[in-house]
């Protein structure tokens, strides 16, 4: 075993241990006497973790000077905040200012360039698009021959096929690697032209052969609009799903408006939809942007309505495709029918299933989600008919054309007829208004204030947060009608969220962890995607949760050997620089200068940089007495004065049960 692995298994012990599941928050201190506040430097520090994505260097001092109370008034104020250094690194993610009929058309998907195909239509004129159009033709078309091939002769040996096409595949990839050369010599829009004026099947060959430092080359000066071309290449929707993901990132690592970003992530996870199914693909970059972040911190019936009416949603949980079985659809009556004309349908003998067409009949996903996972709980008193009419009131909330790119619509004709009854509330015929009627009755109900104001302080205070401050702030939702900010603020003014209980009580879920960890050591992230492919890894890939559930927020789903292990291989990754287009320095995360062969002054300065000095003893002298490891020492019979690996000392301390918990 290597020292980095000996240092790996050694803190995991000791991580794990530490990482257990917290003693639940009530019996946590005795009931009879007031929880133990925090000092002022402390306070800071227990801020920064809670209402941020993790304190940079320097974070806590700048926020002494400024005043605590000043700082969180301009945290849950975001608009009065200058963000402008972070629109600079956001701006070469084009498809996040993309909406998105123009996210479809300049990346679409094979279904839309199938129908494309089939009504006919020409191929794009400008020669970007029409590139990337006719790069996933061809790949069907390769698809479709592989296929046909196999059909035309099926008694053919196929492994004997096989080993022929691998041979003639790699001849074509070494080929293709051989006449690269010339190309990587090119200036970047020369080389860029001549790709773009390559024949499909060759500028396929090519994208797929590059590896490595040729691939580096390839994209080398090229600006971030011919770099997303190329990706597009090969695969359009990728384009959309990556760049999403780079841009969440960026927004928690270097955003100023750290709170929104919080907020907009707590409230994406709770009304969550997940990015592999079909049209969402496209349809989340509008929903984080114009739903979701907007309404972070504003009215919770606001956010409720814009949720509703979301294409993201309504695709999401497929109340685009339900139909009322009463409704002109159900019954095939044409639209516009006059009276006559309806009155000769036989209601009795409609061939409902021939009418829906593509259509489905009731479908109650949405309506099971809006009272159990948005609004009312698991435990808020709703009925199974309760489901049944609520999803007879939101009949008709469609979208025509999600694969186009259409938003929201209100098709009258899908529509169920009739009065509804939810939650011994009664709802009269009104079209669309019904629907909005049912939000405003769940966005005021108070089951929908506990449990909302449940989540907001199991993500803020603790797995277990004491009911008397639930109590409170769910008196504030219905009292200023469900205003998100007002809430924040009765939680931050009571004893129990400042109380020494809370701090440090939550694990981070591996997307607290590994943003936390870039913003603790100030690392300079040129590139998000690494970071992504991390969470992927951690087991929390982002927008990526396909239950509605969303992902938890509690310790106990993180906290395994296997994942604690993930964690520490990734803190040493980072800390080591071995992250590409991520660079750490190191210098930067002493905040001193320990002597050249001082590892222990190195230690201390960095647990004062990246904890606070927040250590305990166990933590401390664990890693201390490792300090002689030659993986740390770097020491050599030569060169005595070798200094100690610093990334070393940074990464085991990342890997930390101090670090672990915010």
């Amino acid at each position: 075993m290597d020292g980095k692995s000996r240092q790996c298994a050694l803190l995991l012990v000791l991580v794990a241990f530490a990482l257990a599941p917290s003693i639940p928050y009530a019996s946590a201190r005795k009931k009879d006497r007031p929880a133990t506040q925090m000092e002022e430097p402390k306070r800071v520090l227990h801020a920064l973790n809670r209402l941020t994505f993790g304190p940079r260097p320097g974070d806590v001092q700048r926020v002494l000077d400024m005043g605590l109370d000043r700082w969180i008034d301009l945290q849950l104020h975001p608009g009065r905040i200058d963000d402008s250094a972070l629109d600079s690194r956001l701006a070469p993610l084009r498809t996040l200012r993309m909406g998105t009929r123009q996210l479809v058309e300049n990346f679409p998907s094979p279904e839309v360039i199938k129908a494309s195909q089939r009504r006919g239509e020409p191929l794009p004129n400008d020669p970007v698009k029409r590139a990337v159009y006719e790069s996933q033709l061809d790949r069907q078309q390769a698809r479709q021959d592989k296929k046909q091939s196999a059909a035309a002769d099926p008694n053919s040996d196929p492994s004997a096929s096989g080993d022929d096409t691998r041979t003639a595949h790699r001849e074509d990839r070494q080929q293709a690697r051989q006449n690269a050369g010339d190309l990587l010599r090119l200036p970047p829009d020369q080389r860029m032209k001549q790709i773009l004026q390559m024949p499909p099947d060759d500028r396929r060959v090519l994208l797929t052969s590059l590896k490595g430092d040729q691939r580096d080359q390839l994209l080398d000066g090229l600006s971030p609009e011919q770099r997303e071309t190329l990706m597009a290449l090969n695969n359009p929707q990728q384009v959309v799903v990556e760049e999403l993901a780079q841009g969440k990132l960026l927004r928690a690592v270097y955003s100023e408006r750290q709170l929104e970003e919080v907020m907009t992530d707590f409230w994406f996870n709770h009304f969550n939809v997940f990015i592999g199914k079909g049209a969402d693909r496209y349809l989340i970059t509008s929903y984080e942007r114009d739903v979701i972040r907007p309404h972070a911190l504003g009215k919770f019936g606001d956010l409720l309505v814009a949720t509703a009416q979301s294409p993201a949603m309504l695709f999401y949980l497929d109340n685009w495709v339900s139909v009322g079985p009463n409704s002109d659809a159900a019954k095939g009556i044409p639209k516009n029918a006059n009276l006559s004309t309806r009155k000769r349908y036989d209601l009795k003998n409609a061939s409902v299933k021939q009418a829906r067409g593509k259509r489905g009949g009731l479908n109650e996903n949405y309506g099971r989600e809006l009272m159990e996972l948005h609004t009312l709980g698991v435990n808020g008193g709703y009925t199974q008919q309760d489901v049944t009419e609520v999803a007879r009131v939101f009949t008709g909330w469609t979208i025509r054309r999600p694969m186009q790119g259409d938003g929201f619509t209100f098709e009258p004709r899908m529509h169920e007829p009739g009065d509804k009854t939810v939650l011994g509330h009664r709802i009269k015929p009104n079209g669309e208004k019904e629907g909005r009627e049912m939000l405003h009755l769940l966005a005021h109900h108070p089951a929908t204030a506990k449990f909302v104001c449940t989540k907001l302080a199991m993500r803020f205070v603790s797995d277990n947060p004491p009911p008397s401050l639930i109590d409170r702030m769910s008196h504030t939702f219905l009292k200023r009608d469900g205003d998100i900010r007002e809430v924040l603020k009765t939680m931050l003014a009571s004893p129990e969220f400042w109380s020494e209980d809370a701090y440090r009580a939550k694990v981070k879920t591996p997307l607290e962890f590994v943003v936390s960890a870039v913003r603790a050591t100030s690392a300079d992230v040129g590139d998000a995607a690494p970071l992504a492919r991390a969470l992927n890894s951690l087991g929390m890939p982002l927008y990526g949760m396909q239950p509605p559930t969303g992902y938890s927020m509690k310790a106990e789903t993180w906290v395994s050997s296997s994942a604690l292990l993930a964690r520490m291989n990734f803190a040493l990754a980072l800390a080591n620089d071995r992250m590409r287009n991520i660079a750490v320095d190191t210098g930067r995360m002493l905040n001193a200068t320990p002597r050249p062969n001082d590892a222990e002054g190195a230690l201390a300065a960095l647990e004062n940089s990246l904890l606070s000095g927040e250590v305990s003893k166990q933590t401390h002298d664990t890693i201390a007495s490792r300090l002689e490891d030659p993986q740390i020492t770097r020491r050599r019979l030569d060169d005595e004065a070798r200094p100690p690996n610093i990334a070393m000392i940074a990464g085991l301390l990342l890997g930390s049960p101090e670090f672990q918990r915010r």
